[in-house]
């Protein structure tokens, strides 16, 4: 999915993260909590995601506010990560420079060495955010323009009102 955030004077920013999990809360993601998209939502949890499918001309935009899962989330899900991805969460430190990329192989070959034989802790600075929708659009493209186009908002009494919008 496409995740966008904000810096705190408002340029925007979007990348791809993985969707690792979704229910009535919202939709879960997982990152270094030092890194750029992380920086930007402790400042502004503002934010929004999209999933499109082109193939089948289709997208679905989901805007809300994300905070930081809970501990015992984020260490059940990095436990379920490949070791290798692990031991990564650990050597990279995310949106960081680095002079060249041999540097950052041989922290990861430290990092084996130390671990070897070893469980890998989940590092402090590494977790979940979920981001709770606050309004959801559904697009379906059609022929001559004439998309689709459903946008559930959440109400204050907890449902959700439905809206269909012109394309």
């Amino acid at each position: 999915m496409t995740l966008a955030t904000t810096t705190p004077d408002g340029c925007p920013s979007a990348r791809i993260v993985l969707l690792k999990g979704y229910d009535e809360r919202g939709f879960v993601f997982y990152t270094n909590h030092e890194g750029r998209k992380a920086r930007e939502l402790e400042e502004n949890p503002r934010c929004a995601l999209v999933f499109y499918w082109g193939e089948f001309e289709r997208q679905v935009r989901v805007e809300g506010r994300a905070s930081r899962v809970s501990e015992e989330e984020s260490d059940a899900y990095y436990a379920s990560r490949p070791r290798g991805s692990r031991l990564g969460a650990w050597a990279s430190e995310q949106s960081r420079p680095i002079e060249r990329r041999d540097l950052l192989e041989e922290r990861l070959r430290e990092l084996e060495a130390e671990y070897e034989g070893r469980e890998i802790p989940r590092p402090p600075f590494w977790g979940g955010y979920r981001v709770e929708p606050e309004a959801i659009e559904f697009w379906q493209g059609r022929e001559n323009r004439l998309h689709d186009r459903l946008l559930y908002r959440r109400s204050e009494n907890a449902g959700w009102r439905i809206e269909r919008l012109q394309p």
